[in-house]
């Protein structure tokens, strides 16, 4: 079973360069996409050349913002578009997909902003969205992937010392988040597969940072240590384009 993570950075804007093509090609099991910004029909509408794919997506009550949804192959036992937290869920930031053995979430994570305004509702977020993952647990392993708007340690961005404690995405608090996640049984799939590998997910568009690889790694996988042996391997797919951000993939068994 191959699972895709994407940040599309809008699903109608993608949807017009190689995003379909590139998804046929790759013929993961299911894709999870971030930043759809769209509605539920828009993005069953925008992706239906996909054929054979059960479509759940969750917008955001603000129009053209934020927006999650997954694609799966497989039918899912249960569907779930809410944390039970309406000061998250207003901003359609998850999707869980539940299967016969683990729960698949789908996250956009809030990002702290360039004048760090939401860095404190950002702490609130981590906090909560932790116990939310905890919760399910409980009743099976669970699969998060997605877009967590932190490069966790210095290794996960080409410029550490100039942006620690100084930008959204690597401020300490962010890290403090990540820890809290890793430290509590949910183990980052790329670092336990690929070691030091450097690979960054996500390029600003300004000063062709892509093209001379200055990226962040904000993009993951993580699950339940105990689903760490259904896990085969981890990886980043660099070469596929049409957003600021590349996908980012698992194998299970």
């Amino acid at each position: 079973m191959k699972i895709i993570s994407f940040n599309v950075n809008g699903i109608r804007a993608i949807a017009s360069k190689t995003f379909l093509e590139d998804m046929k090609v790759l013929d993961a099991d299911v894709i999870c996409l971030q930043e759809t910004k769209a509605t539920e029909e828009q993005v069953k509408e925008t992706v239906s050349p996909l054929n054979g794919y059960h479509v759940y997506a969750h917008h955001a009550d603000r129009k053209g913002y934020s927006g999650t949804a997954i694609l799966s192959k497989e039918k899912p036992l249960h569907v779930s578009y809410k944390t039970g937290m309406d000061e998250h869920d207003m901003e359609g930031r998850t999707v869980c997909l539940e299967y016969e053995k683990f729960y698949l979430i789908n996250v956009y994570v809030p990002n702290s902003g360039s004048e760090l305004l939401r860095l404190d509702y950002r702490q609130k977020w981590d906090k909560d969205f932790l116990d939310y993952l905890k919760k399910l647990e409980k009743k099976k392993p669970v699969v998060v992937c997605g877009d967590f708007n932190v490069a966790h340690k210095s290794i996960d961005l080409a410029r550490p010392k100039e942006n620690y404690n100084k930008s959204a995405g690597h401020m300490q608090q962010e890290i403090d988040g990540m820890d809290a996640f890793t430290k509590n049984g949910l183990v980052d799939t790329f670092r336990h597969f690929n070691g030091d590998e450097v690979k960054y997910t996500w390029w600003s568009y300004r000063a062709g940072a892509r093209g001379k690889n200055i990226g962040w790694r904000i993009d993951y996988f993580l699950v339940s240590e105990s689903f760490i042996p259904d896990v085969i391997e981890a990886f980043i797919l660099n070469d596929v384009m049409g957003s600021d951000h590349c996908p980012v993939g698992i194998t299970l068994k």
